[in-house]
């Protein structure tokens, strides 16, 4: 026998199976990757080069950085595959990647750089996180305890332009026609409502979420005049009474901040607020049922140890079952933004 054969497996692995800490290291370098990015959405990098600022020295003169900087920042742009450059030349040309110009140059009508740095304020938080899950202090709404008119000013500011694409996505993928009255639940900036108001005629909203919140609604319903159509209702819909009469109950995109025995609060709510026939739409960050991602979801969970709510993520299964307790029937998964957001959906019994 052979001395490899008489060798234990571990001394006789190749190169290219042994392990090392490569996929660590890159996990632990990622906020490197976030503030390049951040950095060049704040220096309008990528606007300076869809105007045709596009070489180094252009890019450095536009944005008021060094050459040298410049260089360092673009580089790392390209390898990250936000930006394609011509040649290894120092005056090689830049150009976006598709994304990146469809997203992120300033003043399209779909300008995602406020969304981008959306959760820049939270680093700090970030960098304590083994701390804040050591010693939480527990707060029912998390982030949003405490929140004022100017914190929801400044979150909807981020959030909108992400909100409004959600927004046509749902009034493309249901149809409410014939339906009357829809209750948005945690509704901030009242995109769901604008827009499916606007989609489907006859069709009126309410907006309930926080006071703060309610105020910033008003100002974005009013921009796209649909004051006529949508209303807003301040208060808490965990302890909120919801109006009746309602024929569409729409909850998206903060499933997350809460526990289960709140959603089913929450969704036992708007059951006996819906009129027979009526139909309830959850959308939101879900884990599949193996619970093994996606990590999308999985990290806005987490997000809620660290601003110390009781929220966590949910499964799709879990959320199905919220709603078929409180007697919803014909309860279904619907993909909305895969690996992203699922919407379940179920109708209250005729």
């Amino acid at each position: 026998m052979s001395d490899a054969a008489q060798a234990p497996a571990s001394l006789t692995m190749t190169a290219k199976s042994r392990l090392d800490t490569t996929r660590l290291q890159k996990m632990a370098q990622a906020y490197w990757e976030s503030a390049a990015l951040m950095a060049a959405v704040e220096l309008e990098v990528f606007t300076a080069i869809a105007r045709g600022h596009d070489t180094t020295a252009a890019v450095a003169k536009t944005v008021g950085i060094s050459e040298r900087n410049a260089e360092r920042l673009l580089t790392a742009l390209v390898a990250m595959a936000l930006l394609t450059r011509e040649s290894a030349s120092k005056d090689s040309r830049f150009a976006n990647a598709p994304d990146v110009q469809r997203f992120l140059v300033k003043d399209s009508d779909r300008y995602a750089g406020p969304w981008i740095l959306f959760t820049k304020p939270r680093w700090a938080a970030y960098g304590e996180l083994s701390e804040r899950l050591r010693n939480p202090v527990v707060k029912k709404l998390g982030a949003y305890d405490q929140f004022t008119i100017e914190d929801a000013r400044r979150y909807h500011a981020a959030t909108y332009s992400i909100g409004m694409g959600a927004a046509r996505l749902f009034s493309r993928s249901v149809d409410l026609s014939g339906r009357k009255l829809m209750l948005d639940l945690g509704g901030g900036s009242g995109a769901y409502s604008i827009v499916a108001t606007q989609t489907f005629p006859g069709l009126k909203a309410i907006v309930l979420d926080l006071p703060p919140v309610t105020v910033v609604a008003k100002e974005y319903i009013e921009a796209n005049k649909a004051s006529d159509r949508v209303t807003t209702l301040a208060g808490d819909f965990t302890v909120t009474d919801f109006p009746q009469g309602v024929d569409v109950v729409v909850m998206a995109s903060n499933l997350p901040q809460y526990e289960p025995a709140l959603i089913r609060l929450v969704v036992g709510k708007a059951f006996a607020a819906l009129v027979p026939g009526g139909e309830m739409h959850l959308i939101g960050e879900t884990l599949n049922d193996d619970r093994r991602g996606p990590l999308s979801a999985a990290l806005w969970g987490l997000n809620e140890g660290v601003f110390g709510s009781t929220g966590l993520a949910h499964t799709e299964a879990e959320v199905k079952g919220y709603l078929e307790e409180a007697g919803f029937r014909g309860v279904a998964v619907h993909p909305f933004v895969p690996g992203v957001l699922s919407r379940v959906a179920g109708r209250k019994p005729a």
